[in-house]
C-alpha cells in the first residue's frame, strides 16, 4: 500500500497564539477554565494539557496578566536542574473562569477551527491510499476467498468510497469488513476537539481512536525535541466505527450535553479518515432505506450536514469508507436511487465444495482436530444433501467446535467420526416442528 509517512501529512506546528485560529476571548477563557479546574501552575504542565507549545502558553499567560486575571507566584523549584515560574488565577481571574464555565464546561486542549480541520482531512484523505492485492490478501490471510472476490474488493477499498456487501448469512461479510480495516494500516491525525461558531465539539474518543505511542519530552532536560506538528491533534491508526442492529439515525448527529453545554462528535465524524461499518443492515429499528437516505449527501458530495442545538446547520468534511453489510438482497431493502449512490455492490456467497474442504482442513489444523476421511465422506454424502449442498463459511468452525466439546465431555481424545458428525450436525439446525404450549 502506498501511503505517505505520518510526518508528511502532519498538521503544521504552532508558533504564536494567532496560529490557533481562535478568538482571543475563547483562548483566554479556555486557559482560565483549565487553570481553575486542574490547579496547574507551571507553563510546562499547561502546555501538555492545552496541547500548544510553551511559547503560546506564555503568550496567553501574559495576556491574562495584562488583564489582571493571572498572577505570577515566583520561581518554583522543579528539581536540581530546572526552575520555573508559577502562575495562579487572581480573584478576578477566578470570577471570570466561573463565568466562562457557566457558558461551557469545556477546558483542556485548544480546539481546531472547522476550516483548519477541513484542510487536514484533505491532507490525509482515505482516498489518497493505494491498496495492492498483496496488502489486501495479507490482511485477510485467515480467510479462504476466491480470486474474483479480491478482484472486486481491491478497487473498492482503494477508492475510499462506499461498499455494499450482501449475501447469505455466515459467509464472512463481517470478517471481510474487519480485514479491510486491518489492510489500511497507516496513521492519521485526529483532533481532540474542533470549533465552529464559538461551539466546541469533542472528536477524539479513546474507544474509537487508537493513539500511536509517542515519546513526550522531559521538560527538565536542557535540550528538547521540537514539536513539529500541531499538538491539538493525536496521531492515531485510521479509525474504525462498527455498528450493528443498535444503529439509529440520531447516532449520526452531534450529541449535545446540556449540563456541560458542549457537543460530542457523531459516529460519522469520529470515523473521518477511516472506516464506518454498518453490520447486519436490515436488523436496525430504522428502515434500511431511511439509513441510506441519511448518507446520500455525504456519499455524493463528500460533506455532511450537522446541526447545533440552536438549529443552525453547518458543513463538516465527510471522508469515510462506508461499508454496508446485509443478509438481504439489495433490491428488497433499497430503491434504485439509493443503490446508485453506493459505488460498489459485492455479493459474498458461500464456498463451493472445494473451498469448503480447504476451510474445514484449515480450522481442523488450527483446533488440533485430526481429519478423518470416513467422517468427511459421511458429512458430504449423507448430511449436506439434506440442505441441498449449500455450504457456508461458518459451518466448518461450528462443526469442529461441536465435536471438540463432545470429546471433552466424553473424556476422549479429539477425533472425528461419523457419529460425532451426526451429533454436531444436530446442533447446527433447528427442526421444523410445532411447539405445543
Amino acid at each position: 500500500m502506498n501511503v505517505q509517512p505520518s510526518d508528511m501529512i502532519a498538521p503544521p506546528g504552532l508558533k504564536t497564539a494567532s496560529d490557533l485560529g481562535l478568538t482571543t476571548v475563547m483562548m483566554r477563557d479556555i486557559l482560565l477554565k483549565t487553570m481553575f479546574r486542574t490547579n496547574l501552575e507551571r507553563i510546562t504542565d499547561l502546555e501538555r494539557v492545552l496541547c500548544v507549545p510553551a511559547r503560546v502558553v506564555q503568550e496567553l499567560i501574559d495576556m491574562g496578566r495584562d488583564l489582571g486575571l493571572v498572577e505570577a507566584m515566583g520561581t518554583m523549584h522543579a528539581g536540581a536542574q530546572s526552575s520555573e515560574m508559577g502562575y495562579r488565577l487572581s480573584d478576578t481571574g477566578k470570577a471570570r473562569a466561573l463565568d466562562a464555565l457557566s457558558q461551557s464546561e469545556y477546558f483542556g486542549a485548544m480546539p481546531v477551527p472547522m476550516e483548519v480541520y477541513a484542510v487536514q482531512v484533505k491532507r490525509q484523505s482515505i482516498r489518497n491510499i493505494t491498496m495492492t492485492r498483496d496488502q489486501l490478501t495479507g490482511a485477510m490471510g485467515h480467510l479462504i476467498l476466491p480470486d474474483d472476490l479480491l478482484d472486486q474488493l481491491g478497487p473498492a477499498v482503494g477508492s475510499g468510497r462506499s461498499i455494499l456487501m450482501y449475501g447469505p448469512p455466515g459467509n464472512g461479510k463481517s470478517s471481510i469488513s474487519n480485514g479491510i480495516r486491518d489492510a489500511l494500516g497507516d496513521k492519521i491525525y485526529v483532533p481532540k476537539a474542533i470549533e465552529y461558531s464559538g461551539q466546541i465539539i469533542t472528536v477524539y474518543d479513546p474507544i474509537v481512536h487508537s493513539s500511536a505511542e509517542e515519546d513526550f519530552d522531559n521538560p527538565d532536560t536542557l535540550r528538547r525535541k521540537a514539536k513539529k506538528y500541531d499538538r491539538r491533534y493525536v496521531l492515531c491508526d485510521r479509525p474504525t466505527v462498527i455498528t450493528g442492529g443498535e444503529l439509529t439515525l440520531d447516532m449520526l448527529d452531534l450529541v449535545y450535553n446540556p449540563t456541560a453545554r458542549t457537543y460530542t462528535a457523531s459516529l460519522q465524524l469520529k470515523s473521518t479518515g477511516g472506516v464506518f461499518i454498518v453490520d447486519d443492515l436490515g436488523r436496525q429499528t430504522e428502515p434500511p432505506q431511511a439509513l441510506v437516505n441519511r448518507w446520500i449527501v455525504p456519499l455524493e458530495e463528500n460533506k455532511d450536514i450537522l446541526a447545533l442545538q440552536s438549529g443552525e446547520k453547518f458543513e463538516v468534511p465527510f471522508d469515510t469508507l462506508v461499508i454496508f453489510s446485509t443478509n438481504f438482497h439489495p433490491n428488497k431493502i433499497f430503491d434504485r436511487a439509493a443503490l446508485r449512490r453506493i459505488f460498489y455492490k459485492i455479493k459474498i456467497d458461500g464456498p463451493d465444495q472445494e473451498d469448503f474442504l480447504k476451510i474445514f482442513a484449515m480450522v481442523a489444523k488450527k483446533r488440533k482436530m485430526p481429519l478423518s476421511q470416513e467422517a468427511l465422506i459421511h458429512l458430504l454424502k449423507n448430511k449436506y444433501p439434506l440442505i441441498d449442498n449449500v455450504y457456508a463459511n461458518y459451518q466448518p468452525i461450528f462443526l469442529i467446535d461441536q465435536m471438540i466439546s463432545i470429546c471433552e465431555f466424553e473424556g476422549i481424545p479429539y477425533q472425528m467420526t461419523p457419529e460425532l458428525v451426526d451429533r454436531a450436525w444436530e446442533n447446527m439446525f433447528v427442526k421444523e416442528e410445532e411447539i405445543i404450549h
